[in-house]
Protein backbone atom coordinates (compact mmCIF):
# COMPACT_ATOMS: atom_id res chain seq x y z
CA UNK A 1 0.00 0.00 0.00
CA UNK A 2 1.02 3.59 -0.54
CA UNK A 3 0.55 5.74 2.55
CA UNK A 4 0.55 9.50 2.96
CA UNK A 5 1.67 10.72 6.38
CA UNK A 6 0.75 14.35 6.96
CA UNK A 7 3.07 15.91 9.53
CA UNK A 8 5.46 13.06 8.80
CA UNK A 9 8.49 15.03 10.00
CA UNK A 10 6.90 15.63 13.39
CA UNK A 11 7.23 13.64 16.61
CA UNK A 12 4.56 10.97 16.16
CA UNK A 13 4.53 11.21 12.37
CA UNK A 14 8.22 10.46 11.95
CA UNK A 15 8.02 7.38 14.19
CA UNK A 16 5.01 6.22 12.20
CA UNK A 17 6.97 6.63 8.97
CA UNK A 18 9.71 4.37 10.38
CA UNK A 19 7.22 1.65 11.24
CA UNK A 20 5.33 1.87 7.93
CA UNK A 21 8.58 1.40 6.03
CA UNK A 22 9.37 -1.63 8.18
CA UNK A 23 5.94 -3.03 7.29
CA UNK A 24 6.64 -2.64 3.58
CA UNK A 25 4.50 0.42 2.83
CA UNK A 26 5.44 2.98 0.21
CA UNK A 27 5.44 6.29 2.06
CA UNK A 28 4.87 9.90 1.02
CA UNK A 29 5.31 12.66 3.60
CA UNK A 30 3.87 16.16 3.51
CA UNK A 31 5.10 18.57 6.15
CA UNK A 32 5.48 22.36 6.23
CA UNK A 33 8.26 21.98 8.85
CA UNK A 34 6.66 24.54 11.16
CA UNK A 35 6.95 22.15 14.10
CA UNK A 36 8.30 19.06 12.34
CA UNK A 37 12.03 18.75 11.74
CA UNK A 38 13.81 17.36 8.71
CA UNK A 39 16.35 15.65 11.00
CA UNK A 40 13.52 13.44 12.30
CA UNK A 41 13.35 11.79 8.87
CA UNK A 42 16.87 12.36 7.54
CA UNK A 43 17.66 8.66 7.99
CA UNK A 44 14.79 7.66 5.65
CA UNK A 45 14.78 10.46 3.07
CA UNK A 46 16.18 8.06 0.46
CA UNK A 47 13.28 5.66 1.13
CA UNK A 48 10.32 8.05 1.11
CA UNK A 49 8.79 10.69 -1.11
CA UNK A 50 9.08 13.95 0.82
CA UNK A 51 6.93 16.93 -0.09
CA UNK A 52 7.45 20.22 1.70
CA UNK A 53 3.94 21.55 1.58
CA UNK A 54 1.11 22.99 3.61
CA UNK A 55 -2.37 21.51 3.87
CA UNK A 56 -3.75 24.99 4.40
CA UNK A 57 -2.99 25.45 0.69
CA UNK A 58 -5.58 23.57 -1.36
CA UNK A 59 -3.24 22.77 -4.25
CA UNK A 60 -0.70 21.25 -1.85
CA UNK A 61 -3.40 19.04 -0.37
CA UNK A 62 -4.50 17.90 -3.82
CA UNK A 63 -0.95 17.04 -4.88
CA UNK A 64 -0.27 15.18 -1.66
CA UNK A 65 -3.14 12.68 -1.97
CA UNK A 66 -2.59 11.60 -5.57
CA UNK A 67 -2.32 7.80 -5.92
CA UNK A 68 -2.30 7.00 -2.20
CA UNK A 69 -4.28 4.20 -0.57
CA UNK A 70 -4.43 5.45 3.00
CA UNK A 71 -3.77 8.75 4.75
CA UNK A 72 -2.44 9.06 8.28
CA UNK A 73 -3.33 12.64 9.21
CA UNK A 74 -0.93 13.78 11.94
CA UNK A 75 -0.24 17.35 10.80
CA UNK A 76 -1.14 19.82 13.56
CA UNK A 77 0.27 22.40 15.91
CA UNK A 78 0.95 20.30 19.03
CA UNK A 79 1.11 23.15 21.56
CA UNK A 80 -2.22 23.20 23.41
CA UNK A 81 -1.23 26.39 25.26
CA UNK A 82 -1.03 28.31 21.98
CA UNK A 83 -4.81 28.25 21.70
CA UNK A 84 -5.03 30.52 24.74
CA UNK A 85 -3.00 33.34 23.20
CA UNK A 86 -3.49 32.77 19.45
CA UNK A 87 -6.57 30.60 18.82
CA UNK A 88 -6.52 31.25 15.07
CA UNK A 89 -3.41 29.06 14.78
CA UNK A 90 -5.31 25.96 15.86
CA UNK A 91 -8.30 26.82 13.71
CA UNK A 92 -6.09 27.06 10.66
CA UNK A 93 -3.65 24.24 11.43
CA UNK A 94 -6.37 21.80 12.46
CA UNK A 95 -9.76 22.69 11.00
CA UNK A 96 -8.77 24.38 7.73
CA UNK A 97 -6.01 21.88 7.01
CA UNK A 98 -8.30 18.93 7.71
CA UNK A 99 -11.10 20.33 5.57
CA UNK A 100 -8.69 20.84 2.66
CA UNK A 101 -7.40 17.30 3.08
CA UNK A 102 -10.91 15.84 3.11
CA UNK A 103 -11.80 17.81 -0.02
CA UNK A 104 -8.66 16.54 -1.73
CA UNK A 105 -9.61 12.98 -0.74
CA UNK A 106 -13.09 13.48 -2.18
CA UNK A 107 -11.79 14.86 -5.46
CA UNK A 108 -9.04 12.24 -5.86
CA UNK A 109 -11.18 9.35 -4.61
CA UNK A 110 -9.02 8.37 -1.62
CA UNK A 111 -11.11 6.30 0.77
CA UNK A 112 -9.10 5.54 3.93
CA UNK A 113 -8.12 7.96 6.68
CA UNK A 114 -6.57 7.64 10.14
CA UNK A 115 -6.79 10.87 12.15
CA UNK A 116 -4.81 11.89 15.23
CA UNK A 117 -7.28 13.49 17.59
CA UNK A 118 -6.80 14.21 21.28
CA UNK A 119 -8.12 13.55 24.77
CA UNK A 120 -8.65 17.32 24.94
CA UNK A 121 -11.98 16.82 23.14
CA UNK A 122 -13.38 15.51 26.44
CA UNK A 123 -12.53 18.70 28.31
CA UNK A 124 -12.51 18.09 32.05
CA UNK A 125 -14.81 15.15 32.84
CA UNK A 126 -16.44 14.72 36.24
CA UNK A 127 -15.02 11.21 36.60
CA UNK A 128 -12.04 9.40 35.12
CA UNK A 129 -11.22 7.32 33.19
CA UNK A 130 -13.58 8.12 30.30
CA UNK A 131 -14.50 5.88 27.41
CA UNK A 132 -15.17 6.86 23.79
CA UNK A 133 -18.85 7.56 24.51
CA UNK A 134 -18.10 10.31 27.05
CA UNK A 135 -19.49 13.78 26.25
CA UNK A 136 -17.40 16.01 24.00
CA UNK A 137 -16.96 19.21 26.01
CA UNK A 138 -13.56 20.79 25.17
CA UNK A 139 -12.31 23.66 27.32
CA UNK A 140 -9.50 24.75 24.95
CA UNK A 141 -9.60 25.96 21.36
CA UNK A 142 -7.17 23.15 20.57
CA UNK A 143 -9.65 20.58 21.88
CA UNK A 144 -12.52 22.31 20.12
CA UNK A 145 -10.61 22.29 16.83
CA UNK A 146 -9.92 18.55 17.15
CA UNK A 147 -13.60 17.93 17.91
CA UNK A 148 -14.54 19.97 14.84
CA UNK A 149 -12.19 17.86 12.73
CA UNK A 150 -13.76 14.68 14.04
CA UNK A 151 -17.21 15.91 13.05
CA UNK A 152 -16.04 16.94 9.59
CA UNK A 153 -14.50 13.52 9.08
CA UNK A 154 -17.66 11.79 10.23
CA UNK A 155 -19.73 13.79 7.73
CA UNK A 156 -17.38 12.85 4.90
CA UNK A 157 -17.65 9.16 5.81
CA UNK A 158 -21.42 9.42 5.49
CA UNK A 159 -21.49 11.54 2.33
CA UNK A 160 -18.54 10.31 0.28
CA UNK A 161 -17.77 6.75 1.35
CA UNK A 162 -14.54 7.51 3.18
CA UNK A 163 -13.58 5.01 5.88
CA UNK A 164 -12.07 6.75 8.91
CA UNK A 165 -10.47 5.93 12.23
CA UNK A 166 -10.22 8.56 14.98
CA UNK A 167 -7.48 8.13 17.59
CA UNK A 168 -7.94 10.20 20.74
CA UNK A 169 -4.49 10.41 22.29
CA UNK A 170 -3.45 10.96 25.86
CA UNK A 171 0.08 12.37 26.30
CA UNK A 172 2.48 10.60 23.93
CA UNK A 173 6.15 10.76 24.93
CA UNK A 174 9.43 9.39 23.62
CA UNK A 175 12.50 10.19 21.51
CA UNK A 176 12.25 13.27 19.22
CA UNK A 177 9.73 14.93 21.55
CA UNK A 178 10.17 18.70 21.53
CA UNK A 179 7.15 19.94 23.47
CA UNK A 180 5.25 19.06 26.63
CA UNK A 181 6.24 18.55 30.24
CA UNK A 182 9.22 16.20 29.87
CA UNK A 183 10.98 18.39 27.32
CA UNK A 184 10.11 21.59 29.18
CA UNK A 185 11.28 20.26 32.55
CA UNK A 186 14.63 19.10 31.16
CA UNK A 187 15.26 22.54 29.63
CA UNK A 188 14.31 24.28 32.88
CA UNK A 189 16.54 21.96 34.93
CA UNK A 190 19.44 22.78 32.63
CA UNK A 191 18.84 26.52 32.98
CA UNK A 192 18.38 26.72 36.77
CA UNK A 193 20.46 24.76 39.30
CA UNK A 194 18.26 25.61 42.28
CA UNK A 195 14.60 26.01 41.36
CA UNK A 196 12.19 24.25 39.01
CA UNK A 197 9.00 26.00 37.97
CA UNK A 198 6.04 23.66 37.50
CA UNK A 199 2.87 24.99 35.87
CA UNK A 200 -0.19 24.19 37.97
CA UNK A 201 -0.38 22.97 41.55
CA UNK A 202 1.20 19.60 40.70
CA UNK A 203 -1.90 17.51 41.42
CA UNK A 204 -3.09 17.50 37.80
CA UNK A 205 -3.68 13.94 36.60
CA UNK A 206 -2.46 12.64 33.25
CA UNK A 207 -1.78 9.39 31.40
CA UNK A 208 1.43 8.96 29.40
CA UNK A 209 1.93 6.47 26.60
CA UNK A 210 5.33 5.71 25.09
CA UNK A 211 5.77 6.41 21.39
CA UNK A 212 6.40 2.75 20.46
CA UNK A 213 3.12 1.78 22.08
CA UNK A 214 1.34 4.69 20.40
CA UNK A 215 2.57 3.62 16.96
CA UNK A 216 1.47 0.02 17.54
CA UNK A 217 -1.95 1.40 18.47
CA UNK A 218 -2.18 3.22 15.14
CA UNK A 219 -1.36 0.15 13.09
CA UNK A 220 -3.54 -2.15 15.16
CA UNK A 221 -6.54 0.13 14.67
CA UNK A 222 -5.77 0.61 10.96
CA UNK A 223 -5.28 -3.06 10.17
CA UNK A 224 -8.06 -4.55 12.31
CA UNK A 225 -10.95 -2.08 12.07
CA UNK A 226 -13.63 -3.19 9.62
CA UNK A 227 -16.29 -0.51 10.19
CA UNK A 228 -16.56 2.73 8.19
CA UNK A 229 -16.08 5.05 11.18
CA UNK A 230 -14.54 4.16 14.52
CA UNK A 231 -13.13 6.07 17.50
CA UNK A 232 -10.44 4.73 19.84
CA UNK A 233 -8.79 6.12 22.95
CA UNK A 234 -5.01 5.69 22.97
CA UNK A 235 -3.56 5.97 26.46
CA UNK A 236 -2.01 3.99 29.25
CA UNK A 237 -3.76 1.78 31.76
CA UNK A 238 -2.64 4.02 34.61
CA UNK A 239 -2.37 7.73 35.33
CA UNK A 240 -0.08 9.86 37.48
CA UNK A 241 0.14 13.40 38.84
CA UNK A 242 2.31 16.15 37.41
CA UNK A 243 4.35 16.11 40.64
CA UNK A 244 5.01 12.39 40.07
CA UNK A 245 6.16 13.19 36.53
CA UNK A 246 8.56 15.84 37.83
CA UNK A 247 9.89 13.51 40.53
CA UNK A 248 10.48 10.77 37.95
CA UNK A 249 12.39 13.19 35.69
CA UNK A 250 14.55 14.47 38.57
CA UNK A 251 15.28 10.94 39.80
CA UNK A 252 16.22 9.82 36.30
CA UNK A 253 18.58 12.79 35.97
CA UNK A 254 19.99 12.12 39.46
CA UNK A 255 19.43 15.68 40.61
CA UNK A 256 17.22 17.77 42.90
CA UNK A 257 15.49 21.15 42.64
CA UNK A 258 13.23 23.26 44.84
CA UNK A 259 9.81 23.00 43.20
CA UNK A 260 7.93 26.24 42.59
CA UNK A 261 4.30 25.63 41.58
CA UNK A 262 2.55 28.19 39.36
CA UNK A 263 -1.19 27.40 39.51
CA UNK A 264 -4.00 29.38 37.92
CA UNK A 265 -7.77 29.06 38.29
CA UNK A 266 -8.49 25.74 40.07
CA UNK A 267 -4.87 24.60 40.09
CA UNK A 268 -4.25 24.07 36.38
CA UNK A 269 -1.23 25.31 34.46
CA UNK A 270 -2.96 27.76 32.10
CA UNK A 271 -6.47 28.72 30.98
CA UNK A 272 -7.81 25.83 28.90
CA UNK A 273 -5.72 23.25 30.75
CA UNK A 274 -7.58 20.46 32.54
CA UNK A 275 -7.09 19.27 36.12
CA UNK A 276 -7.59 15.58 35.44
CA UNK A 277 -7.98 13.40 32.38
CA UNK A 278 -7.49 9.68 31.88
CA UNK A 279 -8.91 7.38 29.24
CA UNK A 280 -10.37 3.89 29.11
CA UNK A 281 -8.63 1.81 26.46
CA UNK A 282 -10.73 -1.37 26.56
CA UNK A 283 -11.97 -0.84 23.01
CA UNK A 284 -8.48 -0.82 21.52
CA UNK A 285 -7.34 -3.63 23.81
CA UNK A 286 -10.15 -5.76 22.36
CA UNK A 287 -8.32 -5.54 19.02
CA UNK A 288 -5.20 -7.01 20.61
CA UNK A 289 -3.27 -3.87 21.55
CA UNK A 290 -1.85 -3.21 25.00
CA UNK A 291 0.81 -0.72 26.14
CA UNK A 292 4.09 -2.33 27.17
CA UNK A 293 5.23 0.55 29.43
CA UNK A 294 3.27 2.23 32.21
CA UNK A 295 3.21 6.01 32.59
CA UNK A 296 6.27 6.30 34.86
CA UNK A 297 8.31 3.97 32.65
CA UNK A 298 7.33 6.05 29.63
CA UNK A 299 8.48 9.24 31.39
CA UNK A 300 11.75 7.65 32.54
CA UNK A 301 12.65 6.29 29.10
CA UNK A 302 11.73 9.57 27.42
CA UNK A 303 13.93 11.50 29.85
CA UNK A 304 16.90 9.24 29.05
CA UNK A 305 16.35 9.67 25.31
CA UNK A 306 16.00 13.46 25.46
CA UNK A 307 19.13 13.85 27.57
CA UNK A 308 21.12 12.30 24.71
CA UNK A 309 19.28 14.18 21.96
CA UNK A 310 19.58 17.58 23.64
CA UNK A 311 23.24 17.07 24.48
CA UNK A 312 22.79 17.34 28.23
CA UNK A 313 25.27 15.85 30.74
Amino acid sequence: MKALVTGGAGFIGSHLVDKLLQRGYQVRIIDNLSSGKIENISHVLNKVEFMKGDLKIKDDALKAVVNVDVIFHFAANPEVRVSTTDPEIHFNENVVATFNLLEAMRKKDVKRLVFASSSTVYGEPEEIPVDENAPIKPVSVYGASKAACENLIHAYTKLYGIKAIILRYANVVGPRLRHGIVHDMIIKIKQNNEELEVLGDGTQIRSYVYIDDAIEAILTAHEKTITDFEVYNVANEDWITVDEVVKTILNTLGTERRIIHKPVLHGVGWPGDVKKIALKIDKLKNLGWKPKMNSKEAIKNTTKALIKELGLP
